[in-house]
């Protein structure tokens, strides 16, 4: 550690922090538009320029190392003179635009320049002008006269996005961002972007002249696509979401959100949401009140039941739903007599599990691991932040492992970090190559491996990696949790973790993955399973929050066997299922009720609505509650969803709710089966994981999602 003085203050600081890191501890506010706490050190903007005693001329705080007994004044004359004199050149040829400018509110520029800028300017000659570029339907480039030059976007780009898309050209004055090539950017976390520009350069098309930042007002709330379970602020005006942008929270998401975090909005205000009642009446869909609908599917309930019997009836939910909802839609189905549920609708095998499956580990751990082997999972587009966090692993040394298909990794590149020793295999060879790497460290230990498999030069590569290092993790993706072998993939990948002493786990596909598995959204004993419902055969069948057709491994042959049900209903937030189902029930999307989510490491994050109700919507777990309650269930007297939450027994850990460590376990006494072919796993692309982000217009409209368009056409 080493001392220094900051405007009089004592500072310890450790050795080799810079005099912002300093200012910073000491809560000294030090200008400054380049340097960003996430980012690596450019030093190219010189706002932050302080006067350090012995020092010939002011220094940049942000690239000045401490160094023992170092004294420095951040208010005197000498370094207020500096500040202004770099405000003044970065204001030369700064367009006069600010009543026009997206960013006019929440502007770095704008701020400092009041503080640190003069009353007029003495620059007289013609101001530069850069040409607007178009760089795709997220990020709007077209006022790029306002940039200064920080280069956080280029820097963001390559450190944290793991693609430098946007590039600086030219020098001095002259000097612009761009994408080089003319190509659009096409990051999935690319939204971040605009958060960090510190003035107009770079904003949000979607947003774009929608409202000014002062007129909204910022409500807290929690991401309902992937399993990170990133915190959001929801800005909303008029009753109506106006932009999505984070909320830091250095143990889940840190600053950063993925652009279907930021953008899936959109779908909330679209023409597709279900806004009422509707009963399917002679082939024709009409709109009825709430009482109407209820009973019409209540008394359908009893009517089937009593004719069919209680297994006739079934329940296909989400894992995208909130643990208050599945709750109780478990707590329906069961009541009624039947143990059909099940949230596992892109599964192809469904083993029984001894614990709650889940990410073996903490968040944060992904980006201080040192040996990483992923199998069957796009990282970069099924979970962002995690390939995130894994690529800042990555930047310092850890050696990345992958068994994936062609589809996830087709070159080196495709995860945007450095790979090592990767298998590339389709589907039905992962099992095999996952023994190979089983066999080559069973041949490096002298113990015997579960499985034949071949010590090649690939697996061998990896195993010696995995026995090597000390913090390791042997993750399972999306497409290995919905593979048809998925049992033997999980024993195979415990028996390698039990070998080389690193933990193993699911990367889980969506935002209550987790937390459906603990509320027990699956059947217990001998109800179907998401597959054999999808088979066909229920006489009722209930859909919280899905689309078969989209969200399940049954694909479009899920419409045939709903058809033949003699009642369908789909609770949803769109117009969704209207080809099969008998009644539409209009429930809120996670802005407009409130729940929680259970993320990949078990963490339960509760959020509230941030706006009311769009017409007749109704929050689901209130209309399963009031179902439960017309067909005189027990247990459905809960007055909110904070009722429901408090009866699950979560656990709280340094004040954090979560599911109970006992619960969450990976392990399974599964053998390895023989390698068979099998079919490719279902999984869904970056953009189509759920309702909301097929709806989100701006999204679709992605080379991500074109790309997918075109290879569901194919």
């Amino acid at each position: 550690m080493v001392e220094i003085q900051v405007d009089g203050k004592k500072v310890e600081i450790a050795e080799g922090s810079m005099v912002m890191h300093a200012a910073d501890k000491a809560g000294t506010y030090i200008p400054h538009f380049c340097y960003h706490k996430k980012l690596s050190i450019a030093a190219n903007c010189r706002m932050c320029l302080v006067d350090v005693e012995k020092a010939p001329k002011p220094m940049p705080a942000c690239a000045t190392p401490v160094t023992q007994g170092m004294v420095v004044h951040t208010k005197s004359d000498k370094a207020l003179k500096a500040q202004k004199s770099v405000m003044e050149f970065l204001l030369i040829n700064h367009p006069l635009d600010c009543p026009i400018c997206d960013q006019g509110g929440e502007c770095q520029l704008q701020d400092l320049a009041v503080g640190y800028g003069g009353s007029s300017s003495r620059y007289a000659e013609e101001k530069r002008v850069v040409f607007h570029k178009d760089v795709g339907p997220l990020i709007s480039m077209e006022e790029m006269s306002r940039c200064i030059h920080c280069t956080r976007c280029v820097r963001f780009g390559q450190e944290v996005a793991g693609i430098m898309e946007l590039g600086m050209i030219h020098r001095g004055e002259h000097s612009e961002i761009t994408t080089i090539t003319g190509e659009t950017v096409d990051s999935e976390l690319s939204g971040n972007m605009i958060d960090i520009c510190p003035v107009g350069a770079l904003t949000s098309k979607p947003f774009r002249y929608s409202a000014r930042t002062w007129e909204l007002s910022r409500r807290k709330s929690v991401s309902p696509h992937d399993s990170t379970g990133a915190n959001l602020i929801v800005q909303v005006k008029n009753h109506k979401v106006m932009r999505v942008v984070p909320l830091e929270n250095e143990a889940v998401n840190e600053c950063w959100i993925a652009d279907r975090d930021r953008f899936s909005y959109e779908a909330l205000n679209s023409d597709e949401r279900l806004t009422q009642p509707m009963l399917k009446q002679g082939g024709q869909w009409q709109t009825v009140d709430w009482q109407t609908a209820l009973e019409y599917v209540a008394n359908g309930l009893k009517q089937i039941k009593a004719d069919h019997g209680a297994p006739s009836i079934g329940l296909l939910a989400s894992p995208h739903s909130t643990l208050e909802e599945l709750s109780l839609a478990g707590a329906l189905v069961r009541g009624l007599g039947s143990d059909n549920i099940d949230h596992r609708l892109r599964h192809a095998e469904f083993a029984p599990s001894e614990g709650v499956r889940w990410l073996g580990m903490p968040i944060t751990a992904l980006s201080t691991l040192q040996r990483v082997l992923v199998v069957g999972s796009n990282l970069r587009k099924d979970h962002p932040l995690f390939a995130q966090r894994i690529r800042q692993a990555a930047r310092k040394g850890a050696k990345v492992h992958a068994i994936a298909s062609c589809s996830q990794l087709p070159d080196a590149d495709a995860w945007a970090m450095t790979l090592s020793a990767t298998l590339k295999a389709e589907a039905g060879d992962w099992l095999q190559a996952l023994a190979d790497v089983a066999t080559a460290i069973g041949a490096e230990k002298g113990v015997a491996a579960p499985a034949a498999g071949q010590a090649h030069d690939a697996a061998k590569a990896v195993a010696q990696s995995l026995l090597s290092g000390e913090r390791k993790a042997v993750l399972l993706g999306n497409a290995a949790a919905h593979h048809g072998q998925a049992a033997s993939l999980l024993a195979l990948a415990q028996w390698i973790a039990e070998q080389t002493g690193a933990s193993f786990g699911y990367l889980t596909e969506a935002a209550n993955t987790v937390g459906a598995q603990f509320v027990g959204a699956q059947p217990k004993a001998d109800g179907r399973n998401a597959g054999q419902m999808l088979a066909g055969g229920l006489k009722a069948v209930l859909l919280l929050n899905n689309e078969p057709e989209f969200d399940s491994a049954a694909g479009a042959g899920a419409a045939a066997a709903l058809d033949a049900a003699e009642m369908v209903v789909t609770l949803s937030p769109f117009k969704a299922n209207m080809a099969f189902s008998d009644v539409l029930l209009p429930i809120a999307p996670f802005t407009e009720t409130s729940g929680s989510f259970a993320n990949a490491e078990g963490r339960v994050q509760s959020f509230h609505a941030v706006v009311r109700p769009l017409g007749e919507t109704r929050p689901a777990w209130k209309v399963i509650r009031v179902l439960g309650n017309m067909l005189g269930l027990p247990g459905f007297a809960q007055e909110s969803s904070q009722d429901v939450l408090a009866a699950l027994g979560l656990a709280q850990v340094d004040g954090v709710a979560r599911i109970p460590a006992e619960r969450l376990s990976n392990a399974t006494r599964a053998s390895v089966a023989a390698a068979k072919a099998v079919a490719a796993p279902a999984v869904a692309s970056i953009y189509q994981l759920d309702s909301l982000v097929r709806r989100a217009t701006s999204l679709q409209l992605t080379a991500d999602a074109r790309q997918a368009q075109g290879a569901s056409a194919a």
